[in-house]
């Protein structure tokens, strides 16, 4: 009996994404590369939430709003890590950094505030623009094919960050009264 060497078959060695992509069926449509990329889109997403809102928690002058911010880092800083040890589990590089984009925006949130004496309205109105962001973001990343494990943590945090975006935009329309 001949061997599959002997008759040319060799065994090849598959990155573990390729095969996953190459063998994806009906029945398993999920894709670890595009599940890790939109899990390390909303790391970003997070790490810029976390950034902004202890950029805004230094400037606001109500300790109130100076506690809700820190508040708000807190929670975006651990769901960065949720999303990070998902991506880890996934055998993937999860990301380590906000963007680009964000550092800009936080950059706005301290020129806006310097010209407008930092008054708390205009502090909560940029931080209710970058909620807007974040909230479309978990839009998209539950209309993707997740794994049900996934998606229930990407789901949940969704709503937090729902819940955010409306108390922050709810303040700031009090502020604004």
């Amino acid at each position: 009996m001949l061997c599959s060497s002997q008759l040319g078959f060799h065994p090849i060695a598959i990155p573990r994404r390729e095969a996953e992509s190459l063998f994806s069926t009906a029945k398993n449509p999920i894709n670890t590369m595009n599940t890790t990329k939109t899990l390390n889109h909303l790391i970003e997403i997070c790490k810029d939430g976390q950034d902004g809102f202890q950029e805004s928690a230094k400037t606001a002058k109500h300790p109130e709003l100076t506690t809700l911010f820190g508040n708000y880092s807190q929670q975006r800083g651990t769901f960065a890590s949720e999303l990070h040890q998902l991506v880890a589990e996934l055998g993937e590089e999860p990301e380590t950094d906000g963007s680009t984009a964000a550092a800009v925006h936080r950059g706005w949130i301290d020129l806006k505030a310097a010209i407008t004496n930092g008054s708390d309205h205009a502090i909560l109105a940029e931080c209710e623009r970058g909620e807007d962001y974040a909230v479309s973001a978990y839009q998209t990343a539950l209309e993707e094919e997740l794994p049900a494990h996934i998606r229930s943590v990407v789901a949940a945090q969704s709503v937090g960050v729902q819940s955010a975006h409306d108390d922050v935009r709810n303040r700031r329309d009090a502020a604004a009264a």
